[in-house]
């Protein structure tokens, strides 16, 4: 439990404390973010504020993380916990570069949908590939090649190339509906947040009650390569995102930009395969996914009818537009994703005492 506590005490102390310095520096270069047309006479104060804050979020992380391996840890980093990180920095990487764009030209479109998914394909196959080897001692991987919503379901196995088609999938869909859900102040951290609160929990309880235990086997235990340390990168990230959203928070004085958005979506998406959630990861998660499908279904229903579905896609901008306070849709958006986390881990948690013979 302490290195738990130790990763996300010291990246929420990072997080806090590098956040204004990003905001002195970029405001100083002029790195202000561009406003969308169709929200502008909403967002016009808004335009100007430094942009890019995500880069505050990955060094409190790895911060966190580095500095609880090298105090209270007793064992070096694990594969499970570098892969996630290196996915998330990676697809961070590709979230500056889109945030540069932007700013370099002074516009709302950074890289192109190609390049953006070029890097999204590129991050996910190399972690895929990844995932697939450092077995420990029991021939446990990070990942697996089974679909999984608590557990591997053993009777659905995508292969070595269908995990890596799986894994690009799940990477770009999830760091597209975080990508989304960040158009508010701390809508997509605060969300994140609580997601990778779920994470914290999730991935303790698994080394809690892991099948590889000296005693032996026990009932509903949980075949995970690393819990502890993905604990550790969980709680790590969501310090983070809390330390974030104090200056991120309406009225945010930086966002976080591609560069943090892209990132979370795809720390998620590495910590559901590495925890072997991924179909849980849907439901925990489910503030991303509404916001991600009502983007394709305002495409489709455009498209097929030359109507719009919502006001304005994502489906924050609907309400807004429809006169609610910006505040009023970040808060009841928080309570709904507050649900959906709460619905996964009672979900988690049921199957667990199913397993253990005490449900009911």
């Amino acid at each position: 439990m302490k290195p738990i506590l130790v990763a996300a005490a010291v990246s929420l102390v990072v997080s806090i404390l590098f956040t204004p310095y990003l905001i002195r520096v970029f405001s100083k270069q002029g790195f202000g973010q561009e406003i969308r047309e169709e929200v502008q006479s909403k967002h016009a104060a808004k335009r100007g504020t430094p942009t890019m804050g995500g880069m505050a979020i990955l060094v409190a992380m790895w911060v966190g993380y580095l500095v609880t391996h090298l105090t209270v840890a007793d064992e070096p980093p694990t594969a499970s916990g570098l892969l996630v990180l290196g996915l998330t920095t990676a697809l961070g990487i590709v979230g500056f570069l889109d945030d540069f764009i932007k700013i370099r030209k002074q516009r709302n479109l950074g890289l192109n949908k190609t390049a953006k998914l070029v890097g999204q394909l590129v991050a996910a196959v190399l972690f895929a590939i990844l995932a697939m080897q450092f077995a420990d001692r029991n021939g446990i991987t990070p990942a697996s090649q089974h679909l999984s919503f608590i557990r591997d379901i053993t009777v659905i196995s995508f292969g070595a190339i269908g995990f890596v088609i799986f894994a690009y999938i799940a990477i770009s869909g999830w760091s597209n509906a975080v990508n989304f859900t960040d158009g508010m102040d701390g809508l997509a951290g605060g969300t994140a947040a609580m997601v990778l609160a779920t994470y914290v929990f999730i991935s303790f309880w698994q080394l809690r009650n892991d099948c590889s235990l000296p005693q032996g086997p026990m009932p509903a235990c949980y075949t995970v390569r690393d819990p502890l340390d993905i604990a550790v990168v969980s709680a790590a990230a969501m310090a983070a995102c809390v330390g974030f959203l104090w200056w991120n928070a309406a009225p945010a004085k930086i966002f976080m930009g591609d560069t943090g958005s892209l990132a979370l979506g795809g720390l998620l998406a590495g910590l559901s395969m590495v925890t072997r959630t991924e179909l849980l990861m849907i439901i925990i998660g489910g503030l991303f996914v509404v916001e991600a499908l009502s983007v394709v279904m305002q495409i489709v229903v455009f498209r097929t009818t030359r109507r719009r579905l919502f006001r304005m896609a994502p489906f924050h901008h609907h309400f807004e537009l429809a006169g609610w306070a910006e505040t009023t849709v970040i808060i009841r958006f928080w309570v709904l994703a507050a649900i959906s986390c709460m619905f996964g881990v009672g979900l988690f948690y049921a199957d667990w005492l199913a397993g253990a013979g005490t449900f009911f």
